[in-house]
């Protein structure tokens, strides 16, 4: 009998910019994006250190660099720390809600909002309503957005993309206000997803790739216990 993976093919791409460091260049090993079963295979994926952008599962296969390290929080063992606490406590105001993964005008307003403020001439400036979809829905996956409100005035405040797998949910991006940054909405947003994985009783919550000594990646390393894939198995990382 056979497997999910079984004649399974993956590509290699060529040489882009890399997305985090501004002096390197990156490739990609992705899976077939024409393969019909990329919803059956994408939990194997997720657990062989691959993420999803779109509808491309793919994982960093960079000549001489394993900067980017997969994550994942085993959802049972995990306990906010302090700093994390103190969020939640700051952030009581404020309402999680999971709905179905449909863009709305004021879903894009915040993106390009978010987009402009924390990623201005990253090659994203220009994304509008195709992009969103593209980009944050995809086609085959079964995601839902997490959206964190103001209670009372039910203000959006952030967007936490997030999809469902068996055992587990993977995050795939989160975008907020950056009018409220104070707040710390993406730790909120790994806290809520982290909440929601442990009501519906999943294993792990993926955190996507982990950077150490990178300003906008090193967050993750704060959510412990936290795995790492080291291209066979995944290992516990110290704080």
């Amino acid at each position: 009998m056979g497997t999910d993976a079984d004649n399974l093919r993956m590509f290699r791409t060529g040489t882009h910019p890399c997305g985090y460091w501004s002096d390197r260049e990156a490739r990609d090993l992705v899976l077939d994006p024409r393969d019909p079963r990329l919803p059956t295979l994408y939990p194997m994926a997720l657990d062989w250190g691959f993420r999803r952008s779109g509808d491309i599962i793919y994982r960093p296969a960079c000549a001489g660099c394993q900067a980017c390290v997969a994550v994942r929080v085993p959802v049972a063992s995990f306990k906010p720390d302090r700093g994390q606490r103190r969020c939640l406590a700051r952030n009581a105001d404020v309402d999680a809600r999971i709905v179905a993964p449909i863009r709305t005008d004021e879903h894009l307003a915040m993106y390009r909002k978010y987009l402009a403020a924390r990623h201005a001439g990253g090659g994203m400036d220009d994304h509008g309503a195709p992009e969103f979809e593209q980009f944050l829905i995809g086609s085959w996956n079964d995601g839902r957005f997490l959206e964190l409100r103001e209670h009372g005035s039910h203000r959006l405040l952030a967007v936490a993309v997030t999809d469902l797998v068996e055992g587990a949910l993977s995050a795939v991006y989160t975008f907020y206000d950056p009018d409220e940054s104070i707040r710390g909405l993406g730790t909120l947003g790994v806290l809520k997803q982290l909440e929601w994985a442990a009501r519906d009783h999943r294993s792990h919550l993926y955190l996507g790739y982990w950077i150490a000594g990178h300003a906008k990646m090193d967050y993750k390393r704060r959510f412990q216990p936290l795995e790492g894939f080291d291209g066979r198995s995944w290992r516990r990382l110290q704080a």
